[in-house]
């Protein structure tokens, strides 16, 4: 059935719904990361 969809699409809703939380946990994981990265190369405040 070539119905103009990504192969990863062509599933249905299910592939849909495990696109959209790849994704979300993707872009969650990757401003995780930049954020702690950030927290590492600055220095410690002073208490």
């Amino acid at each position: 059935a070539d119905n103009d969809l990504p192969v990863h699409l062509k599933g249905g809703t299910v592939d849909a719904v495990l696109y959209r939380i790849t994704m979300a946990i993707t872009v969650g994981g990757t401003f995780f990361s930049i954020y702690h990265l950030f927290q590492a190369a600055l220095p410690r405040k002073k208490k």
